[in-house]
């Protein structure tokens, strides 16, 4: 029989660090560690432990008996409830100096490796309403506050729209505003709310697996285009052509108003056939003078002003003449590889979604770029020594793999290509300093740069230069 974690209680623990996932980090007296999810390094407080295990423990504080210099007051009233952003009352000068000493601390002790000195983190101009990507769930039984519990009033509305509790699948907290999407964000999702409650329309119960309205998903453009998916479980033409007419009298600035009929079990829509309603199918981003048609299932940067930053960076770490032959792996849609294309001989991009390429090869048709060419498949399978004999010995290499990183037969391929350069666009520094270990018998790492690309979160880009040892 599992024994249950007594809760330990520490007074007075300074918190030093802030550390993976977003937690803050104290000692205990015994000296191990306590991660906290509600402090803020600088502060001194009272801390109940959640979870003990055998070199550290998990808890809150309860008590504030100093708070940091560091702190500010969070903007968004959901604060502390919604798991989006757990970094608010950190103020932004902060958040990038914590971002800056993971990706150090990452590259030092996981890489282990020769390293120059790392340039500043790259601060997003904008710290709220960056995002051109959100999601949000119905639900017919939301998240109460413990004020609704403790006041036992009775609760007539239990509908919900907006975001997960952090470990709750069944539970969505009602936003009533929410500061990572500019408006119209905002104003569509409560107007999407209002009139469904108020026309009898039905909010999802992923227990029941009942109720017509399951997810709605919103995406801007900097061209001015709006997309809006609302995912319906149940097909009735009555009740879905109610709501998605309203939207189109009310919000005549959607340019593409979609939606699913999805009975699954889960919310993926990359299954799923989606069906225009009004406006068209896709909308247009753009980037220095080209322009990528996104559609519903389409993978594009959520932050598109820091994109940019941080595909320039990239293209400058290339350092492409126009005689070079670059292969752009993990390509995605294509982004990276037409935005250096102008700069090389020729670009190939390899990526394992088959939609993705084809979104790739559209878009680089609609850019008239002839020197670009696309290719689907398992990374660690497509890119083998038979693939570079077909399209040649690559002078450059861009990646910018998934979190985990590169696989292990992608590397040691990497080292057999050797190619001159090697650009290395990642969003887990510490996968990223595993696999610059694994590349070091090979190359010197020539220049580092952090890019924030989510502010008020503690997730951080990191690109990095890698040059063939002499």
């Amino acid at each position: 029989m599992r024994r249950k974690n007594k809760r330990r209680t520490f007074e007075h623990v300074e918190v030093v660090d802030a550390g993976a996932k977003g937690k803050s980090v104290g000692k205990a007296p015994d000296g191990r560690v306590i991660f906290l999810s509600n402090a803020v390094p600088g502060d001194v407080v009272d801390v109940m432990t959640t979870k003990k295990r055998k070199a550290y423990f998990e808890g809150i504080a309860t008590h504030f008996h100093t708070l940091s210099e560091k702190r500010t007051t969070p903007q968004c009233e959901h604060f502390g409830v919604c798991g989006g952003c757990k970094w608010q009352h950190m103020a932004y000068e902060h958040q990038l100096h914590f971002k800056q000493k993971e990706v150090e601390n990452n590259l030092k002790r996981i890489g282990n490796i020769e390293l120059p000195q790392i340039t500043p983190i790259l601060g997003s101009k904008k710290q709220y309403f960056y995002r051109n990507k959100m999601e949000f769930s119905f639900s017919d039984s939301r998240w109460l506050t413990q004020e609704e519990i403790d006041s036992m009033t009775p609760i007539e509305d239990k509908n919900a729209l907006g975001f997960h509790i952090p470990g709750m699948w069944d539970k969505i907290l009602d936003v009533k505003k929410c500061h990572l999407q500019a408006d119209p964000s905002n104003a569509i999702r409560l107007e999407i709310r209002n009139f469904a409650i108020e026309n009898g329309l039905s909010f999802f119960n992923p227990r029941t697996q009942k109720g017509l309205l399951r997810t709605m998903m919103l995406r801007t453009s900097s061209t001015g285009e709006i997309m809006l998916l609302i995912q319906f479980r149940d097909d009735d033409k009555e009740k879905r052509e109610l709501l998605l007419n309203h939207l189109v009298q009310k919000f005549p600035e959607i340019t593409a108003l979609l939606y699913v009929i999805n009975q699954k079990q889960n919310d993926t829509i990359y299954d799923q056939k989606v069906i225009c309603f009004a406006g068209s199918d896709h909308i247009f981003e753009e980037m220095e003078g080209l322009r990528f048609k996104i559609n519903a299932k389409s993978f594009y940067q959520t932050n598109s002003e820091q994109a940019f930053e941080l595909y320039k960076i990239t293209r400058d770490f290339a350092g492409l003449t126009g005689n070079e032959l670059v292969y752009d792996l993990y390509t995605g849609t294509g982004t990276i590889a037409q935005f250096v294309s102008k700069n090389a001989k020729k670009v190939v991009g390899v990526e394992s979604v088959p939609e993705a390429i084809e979104d790739a090869k559209t878009n680089a048709k609609n850019n008239t770029i002839s020197n670009v060419d696309f290719y689907v498949g398992d990374m660690k399978n497509v890119f083998n020594q038979e693939f570079i004999d077909e399209h040649g010995l690559p002078d450059v290499v861009i990646t910018d793999p998934p979190r985990d990183g590169m696989h292990k037969m992608v590397v040691e391929q990497l080292l057999l290509a050797a190619p001159r350069k090697i650009v290395y666009v990642s969003c887990n520094s510490a996968t990223q300093a595993r696999d610059l270990a694994l590349l070091d018998e090979k190359y010197k790492v020539i220049r580092v740069q952090p890019v924030d690309m989510f502010p008020q979160t503690h997730h951080v880009e990191n690109v990095v230069l890698l040059e063939k040892r002499v």
